[in-house]
């Protein structure tokens, strides 16, 4: 069990570094599909459709409103 939450941590760590250098629209692009990614996997479990195909549903729209805002935000 430690060691997933050391790599859990090294892997947010990453991620947090990696986001330094994006642009608004990029991070909004991130943004909007790791959470349409989780929502869409959520609705998809509670409906009992395959949260695969969930969470890539919600992950391309989500990806596509977020990069939206993040070009507003410029």
């Amino acid at each position: 069990m430690k060691r997933i939450g050391t790599m859990a941590a090294l892997a947010a760590a990453t991620v947090v570094v990696g986001c330094t250098t994006m642009t608004p629209q990029q991070q909004g692009t991130v943004t909007g599909a790791a959470i349409g990614a989780a929502a869409g996997a959520g609705i998809a479990a509670i409906a009992g459709g395959s949260g695969w195909t969930g969470a890539a549903v919600g992950a391309v729209a989500g990806g596509v409103v977020g990069n939206i805002k993040g070009k507003q935000q410029q």
